[in-house]
């Protein structure tokens, strides 16, 4: 599924640690996950003690205060820094959510910083999303019409019709729904996972699409949709507050409505 992914049995070892400098008041000790297919047969951890005084509030902020300060060597991704581009999505604190978004005074003790869970790691904290984006693909997320457009205007719905999208475009792939599902952790070779299916409803929802036999077909297979057992890990770790699994639970009930 990638190209990059941790030896079996390997261990997650104690790396080094880099002191604040003298002087620094408020320190906060930031852990992050290191490993680089490389050079290193096993990940570690390395302990960066931060002055908070130096750096923004957020935990990207000090993800990128360490790269430019401290350890440039340190591999993570970043874009847009507003919760929008979704790039940083990490696991901090136990929780996958947007480093850019997650604020370090919301952590008590020290910051623990991980990448995505169960995906395979490239280097550090950049999971290969190569996978996930082919799923996304495979869905046909783009508006599919067989009759031709209006001569004078577009493709126009009403406010209820459009009321229909909200809590389903919204979301920015980052797959931190995804990777925090057991279900797509065991079975993400053939089961889409929350995101993807989150974006498969909103191609479903929408009045303007014409393909949605075809959609539906698609999906209704034992383990692309089916392998959702509700554990509404998805819902409770969305960092826009969507919920995949009701949009999940939709698609379930399309599908029964067409078969009665």
């Amino acid at each position: 599924m990638a190209e990059f992914s941790l030896p079996k049995n390997s261990q997650v070892q104690a790396g080094k640690t880099f002191p604040a400098p003298a002087g620094a008041k408020r320190v906060k000790k930031f852990q992050l996950y290191r490993w680089d297919p490389d050079t290193d047969a096993n990940p570690r951890v390395d302990t960066y003690e931060i002055d908070l005084d130096k750096c923004g509030p957020m935990v990207l902020d000090a993800i990128i205060y360490i790269k430019n300060e401290i350890d440039p060597t340190i591999a993570f991704r970043r874009s847009c820094r507003e919760g929008v581009c979704g790039s940083c999505a990490m696991n901090i604190d136990g929780t996958n959510t947007l480093a850019c978004t997650k604020a370090t005074s919301a952590i008590a003790g020290d910051v623990k910083i991980y990448p995505l869970p169960h995906m395979a790691v490239q280097k550090d904290l950049v999971p290969d999303m190569t996978h996930f984006f082919a799923q996304y693909a495979s869905i046909e997320p783009w508006l599919q019409t067989e009759s031709a457009p209006p001569p004078d205007k577009e493709r126009l719905q009403s406010k209820e019709e459009r009321d229909k999208l909200d809590g389903l475009y919204e979301c920015i792939l980052c797959a931190c729904c995804s990777t925090s599902c057991p279900s797509y952790w065991w079975n993400s070779d053939r089961y889409l996972g929350p995101a993807i299916l989150l974006q498969a409803r909103r191609w479903l929802a929408d009045s303007r699409d014409e393909a949605t036999g075809e959609r539906l077909d698609a999906l209704e297979d034992p383990f692309r949709l089916y392998r959702c057992h509700t554990i509404m890990n998805c819902t409770n770790t969305c960092p826009k507050g969507l919920n995949p699994a009701q949009a999940i639970a939709e698609i379930k009930k399309m599908l029964l409505e067409r078969s009665l």
